[in-house]
């Protein structure tokens, strides 16, 4: 990248890498801010991807196929289960932000698919094994593992990039926001990513979903449920804010109570204007 014209903007590049959290990368630190920025991009240009149609095996060493998944938006999170610091930092930390979301919506809205890039090692029986030590006990949190060329294609779509390190793997500590066709919506980086990074999307990408055997006023409630969420960020929780709809009780009441007013008026002059 030029120095010169592009300064100012390459610096901005910089900061933001730092700020989405790029310093969460696993192993040795990367090369340069040049190549963090290239891992950056890697990332964001993923964006509008459609997943494969691959099959992975999950942590009970059954067949699952991403395209099945469909339906649902879903997280993913690439992880390596000899990992003992990022990796499962960052699980344990997703652990937390799902246990929110599924607070907030339905526990089958959405997928979350934990799935370990080191093939030679994460196997279905590793990827069991990891779940259990990030004491993660949601039975439809899949951990999944494939073959090499299988992943490979994955990290591939979702613009995930891992190199080895004399401590494991240099990479990015991400998440992948998918909608319900398969296509990318929305990356997150960090350890610890906030709650709103995934919470938010999930909901845009939830309030999308057409009815599914539900009839309207499921559909209203569910709607009216999400609208009222908001985030308090005090103590990194999602409540149920329910002051809009009590502002437009309120003021409905004004209005009628305005409207009864007029009325009575109205028919006392008539009556006073017979006399």
């Amino acid at each position: 990248m030029p120095y010169s014209a592009n300064r100012p903007i390459f610096f901005f590049r910089v900061l933001l890498i730092w700020l989405l959290g790029l310093s969460a990368v696993q192993g040795e630190e990367l090369s340069s801010p040049a190549e963090q920025e290239r891992l950056l991009r890697l990332s964001q240009a993923a964006i509008g991807r459609t997943l494969p149609d691959l099959t992975l095996l999950n942590q009970h060493n059954e067949a699952v196929s991403l395209t099945q998944l469909r339906g649902k938006p879903m997280l993913i999170h690439l992880v390596y289960t000899s990992c003992y610091h990022t990796c499962s930092v960052s699980t344990r930390s997703l652990a937390t932000t799902v246990a929110k979301a599924k607070e907030i919506f339905a526990a089958d809205a959405f997928h979350v698919l934990t799935i370990g890039f080191d093939t030679p090692n994460d196997t279905p029986k590793a990827m069991e094994s990891y779940s259990r030590q990030q004491k993660v006990n949601d039975p439809r949190w899949l951990f999944l593992s494939g073959d090499a060329a299988a992943v490979a294609s994955l990290m591939e779509t979702i613009g995930f990039a891992a190199f080895p390190s004399p401590r494991g793997f240099d990479h990015l500590a991400q998440v992948t926001v998918v909608d319900r066709d398969g296509k990318i919506y929305r990356q997150a980086y960090g350890e610890t990513i906030p709650t709103p990074q995934l919470v938010e999307p999930l909901k845009e990408l939830i309030l999308g979903l057409p009815a599914k055997e539900e009839s309207a006023v499921d559909l209203l409630v569910r709607r009216v449920r999400l609208f009222c969420t908001t985030y308090d960020p005090r103590d990194d929780t999602y409540r149920y804010d329910y002051s809009l709809f009590v502002g437009m009780f309120i003021g409905g009441l004004c209005i009628l109570s305005v409207v009864i007013f007029l009325l009575r008026e109205i028919r006392r002059n008539k009556t006073f204007a017979k006399r």
